[in-house]
Parts: structure tokens; C-alpha cells; sequence
């Protein structure tokens, strides 16, 4: 009887470092090892694909990473989740591992799910649900558990209200979870960051591990291998929402993404400010992209959540790919499309 091919779930909240940690995974992979890699985006910019592309060339080839974006996977389990993975276990060449990147607003149960449907299960497990928190948003008082904790660090955070969509996606990727990676570790003392760890562990079942993380450097030993059947263990991974509203389905209503772009930029500094003072006005989650700097060959990847905005430069420029910058901002409905896209386009450069 032929092994199950194990798959292992990267859920997490926006901007949490999923993509960095999956990065970061790909490059240290065993030699020889063969991986498909599933993303799954909100919005239709694929960022991510994009981020990864190449970095693992011997272990994921392009033609082996499959985007599912506009849509969250726990939404299209039937419809596109299904379908991906049967037309990857079709192929000739068999995939030692499957990695699946969800998007950061999609809840991980309807995903485990899935992999009971009779045309999954036969052929693959989950070896582990590795759920990424971002410490230093925890350490803010964002997506927390515990008010009373993080209140000394900070006094108001209206993210605190765990009615909100935000808070229970939250709680219910910390409860499907079979290891939790606490990410940006560099960006919190030590003290807060015992913390935020506390914080956690009062959410997640007993026996899930914590491993402590900064820029998603995880040894590769610890995410493969961990055997877990997660599947076969979903009444033990409760779902927030689902208790909370009954069974209804998950939606997205409640949030709202765009995409835009620019044919030319001022400069890179100008335009990073610019996004920092759009998302301070507009009360963006998250924004993500590429952009061309004037006079640069490399293309700058840039990564805000709330308030951060980070950026370097990935890879240089292909020959005949078009150069401009491309966003895509998320954030909870309703998103003043008109004001933001108008507070972005002041990057653009001067007509001469």
C-alpha cells in the first residue's frame, strides 16, 4: 500500500510572516525532497507566488506552486481546494510533501475537513496545522486573548474586542493548531514576549508546541515529520466562529480588498512614506506588493501590517516584465476605495 503524501497547513493571521517562514522552509528542505506548494491569497494580486518563486528551485519548481487567490480556501473547499489537490496527485511525478499556505483571514477547519473527503483522504494526511502568530501585534494589545495582560503595555487597543471577525479568526487558528510559531521575536523584549507566549498557551490544547521565531527561521526538522493525522482529530479543534454563530458559514463580507497600480513612483522614500501615512488615515489590516524604484534594476517588496511597513529589494527585474508598482490593500469593509487609491496615486511621479 502506497504512503500518504503528508501535507503540512501554514495558517496564520495577516502579515503574521507565513510567506517568510515558507520561504525559509523551501530554501532548507532536503536535498532531493519534492514539494508542492498551494497559496492562497485575499486579493487578487498574487504577492506571494510571486515572493516565492525561485527560491526553491531543486525542491518547489514554479510549476509545481498552485495560487488560489481572490477567495479564501476554507470558502472553496469544493470548488477549488478539491480540484487543486486531485490534479496534483494526478501527476506523473509524485511530490514527497505538499506545504499549503493559507490566506491570512481563512479559517483552518473547513480546511481539515476536507482532507476526510473520500478522493483526499486515500491518497494524503496532514502531517501538521503550524499556525504563525506575530508577536510584536500581540505585544501591542492586537488579536490578543488576554486584556488584562497586555494592558499595562497598552491602555486602549480597540482590536482587543473579541466580537470582532478579527478575534475570532484568531481563536480558531490558535485552536487547530499542532504547533504555534511565535514570529518577530527580535521586534519584543524578552519580558513581553513571556507574555504574549502565556497569552497563547491559555488558548491552545494540551501537547501543542511553541517555538519561538524571527523572520520565520524555524529548523526544518521541526515542521516536517510531524505525523500528526490532524485530520482525524477535528472535534478536538473547535471553531470559534462556528460556535458562536451556529454553524454558518464562514464569510468574508466583513472584509474588503483591492488592488492598484502605478506606472512610476517619485522614489522609494517618498512612497513608503505615503503608504505609511494611507494606512495610519484609512485603517488599513494590510498591504502588500512590488514596486519600481527610478533608477534601480531590483524590484522593492514591500509589507505593512497595521502600522510596520518593511521593504527590501527580492530579485532584479526580469527582461520584458513590465515595470510598475503593484499593492494590494486589505482591510475591514467598508474600504474607502476612491480615498485610499487617491492617497496612494500622491507616490506617483511628477508629470515633466
Amino acid at each position: 500500500m502506497t504512503a500518504k503524501i503528508p501535507t503540512t497547513v501554514i495558517t496564520g493571521f495577516l502579515g503574521a510572516g507565513k510567506t517568510t517562514l515558507v520561504r525559509h522552509m523551501l530554501a532548507h528542505a532536503p536535498k532531493g525532497k519534492r514539494i508542492a506548494l498551494i497559496i492562497n491569497e485575499f486579493g487578487d494580486l498574487g504577492v506571494d507566488k510571486d515572493i516565492l518563486a525561485g527560491c526553491g528551485d531543486e525542491t518547489c519548481r514554479e510549476e509545481d506552486m498552485v495560487e488560489l487567490s481572490n477567495g479564501c480556501i476554507c470558502c472553496t473547499v469544493a470548488d477549488e481546494f478539491i480540484p487543486t489537490m486531485q490534479a496534483l496527485l494526478a501527476r506523473d511525478e509524485k511530490f514527497d510533501h505538499i506545504v499549503i499556505e493559507t490566506s491570512g483571514l481563512a479559517l483552518p477547519q473547513p480546511l481539515i475537513r476536507a482532507f476526510n473527503w473520500p478522493e483526499i483522504k486515500a491518497q494524503v494526511t496532514i502531517d501538521g496545522v503550524v499556525t504563525v502568530a506575530d508577536a510584536a501585534a500581540l505585544a501591542e494589545g492586537r488579536f490578543a486573548s488576554d486584556e488584562a495582560a497586555v494592558d499595562a503595555q497598552r491602555r486602549q487597543d480597540e482590536m482587543l474586542d473579541h466580537e470582532t471577525p478579527l478575534g475570532e479568526l484568531f481563536e480558531d487558528q490558535l485552536s487547530a493548531a499542532d504547533m504555534v510559531i511565535i514570529n518577530k521575536t527580535d521586534l519584543v523584549d524578552p519580558a513581553m514576549l513571556d507574555i504574549v507566549e502565556k497569552n497563547i498557551r491559555a488558548e491552545l490544547r494540551p501537547g501543542v508546541g511553541i517555538v519561538r521565531a524571527a523572520n520565520g527561521h524555524v529548523d526544518i526538522t521541526a515542521l516536517l515529520g510531524m505525523g500528526m493525522s490532524s485530520e482525524d482529530d477535528i472535534t478536538n479543534r473547535p471553531s470559534h466562529h462556528e460556535l458562536e454563530h451556529g454553524g454558518e458559514t464562514h464569510e468574508h463580507d466583513d472584509f474588503d480588498s483591492f488592488s492598484l497600480t502605478l506606472p512610476s513612483i517619485q522614489g522609494k522614500d517618498h512612497l513608503l512614506a505615503i503608504i505609511e501615512a494611507t494606512i495610519k488615515s484609512h485603517d488599513i489590516l494590510r498591504l502588500k506588493g512590488f514596486a519600481a524604484v527610478p533608477g534601480t534594476a531590483a524590484r522593492l517588496a514591500i509589507q505593512a501590517v497595521g502600522p510596520r511597513v518593511t521593504a527590501y529589494f527580492d530579485r532584479p527585474w526580469k527582461d520584458g516584465e513590465v515595470r510598475q508598482t503593484a499593492l494590494v490593500v486589505i482591510g475591514e469593509q467598508p474600504l474607502d476605495r476612491a480615498a485610499i487609491t487617491a492617497s496612494l496615486r500622491r507616490a506617483e511621479a511628477l508629470a515633466a
